[in-house]
């Protein structure tokens, strides 16, 4: 029996194979749970990578359009959950974030306040949107869980990413205060540089992937989401009940040791 036996989880962010969210509904799927996935903004792309699943081509779990930023399809979530036979959700993945070009790659002075704000709504403020359209299907309670990118450093190139994860951290921790009462715990889970399509539209991002499997005591690998995708499931898991408002860091150890960031 996996650790997700029963449990019903709704993953975001699974665009391609490489994506994080794929990953993390593999496992899910491996341990047991029963998913279901949002898509932005190719529904059909996303739905030909869900048959790559393990449930298979002829067993695709359903797949919901959902634009984080549009209050209209966040209010008719739960109904379109529902729809899709998700009477009730366990688990959340918020496995989403976007900046446009012109907010990455230095020039964090220049960027204009207007795509500051998209960044922000699309990677921070979208944890509290989903979860809160989630809330009607957790009345037993659940997990949920959020894709991080260690903000305690300015790193090269990341620029207003990186405030919109420091954003997400604490959105992440009062959702923890406010949610748990409901028996909802909220973590996050900061990944080292994984080789997916949102990261590979960094400018710069290339330099990052260079230094880290050399300065990372672990070492690491760009292209293995495996353990990112293994720490989420635990902590969609009963194996964390006490544990919320936590940042576990799946990155080689490179968080914890200095003199790495340019």
């Amino acid at each position: 029996m996996g650790i997700l036996e029963g449990k019903r989880i709704l993953v975001t962010g699974v665009l391609t194979d490489a994506s994080i969210g794929f990953h993390i509904a593999r496992i899910a799927q491996e341990q047991g749970a029963e998913v279901v996935l949002t898509a932005y903004p190719r529904p059909s792309l996303t739905q030909r990578t869900a048959k790559r699943l393990p449930s298979g081509p002829d067993n695709v779990p359903p797949v919901l359009e959902l634009d984080v930023t549009n209050a209209e399809q966040l209010e008719g979530l739960a109904d379109d959950l529902r729809d899709a036979g998700f009477d009730r959700l366990d688990g959340v993945v918020h496995a989403i974030g976007f900046a446009p070009q012109t907010a990455l790659g230095g020039n964090f002075l220049d960027t204009p306040w207007e795509d500051v704000a998209t960044a922000v709504h699309a990677s921070t403020y979208s944890l509290k949107s989903l979860t809160t359209a989630c809330l009607p299907l957790m009345k037993d309670g659940g997990s949920v869980v959020g894709l991080d990118f260690d903000a305690t450093k300015a790193w090269p190139v990341y620029d207003w990413m990186g405030v919109a994860k420091a954003g997400l951290e604490s959105c992440a921790r009062y959702l923890a205060k406010y949610l748990g009462p409901q028996g909802i715990r909220v973590n996050l889970v900061a990944a080292g540089p994984l080789g997916t399509m949102a990261a590979k539209s960094i400018p710069g991002f290339e330099g990052m992937t260079e230094m880290w499997p050399k300065a990372a005591p672990l070492g690491w690998d760009i292209k293995d989401s495996e353990p990112t995708a293994r720490a989420c499931a635990m902590l969609l898991s009963d194996w964390f009940p006490a544990t919320t408002g936590e940042i576990v860091h799946v990155d080689g150890g490179l968080h914890a040791i200095g003199g790495v960031a340019g």
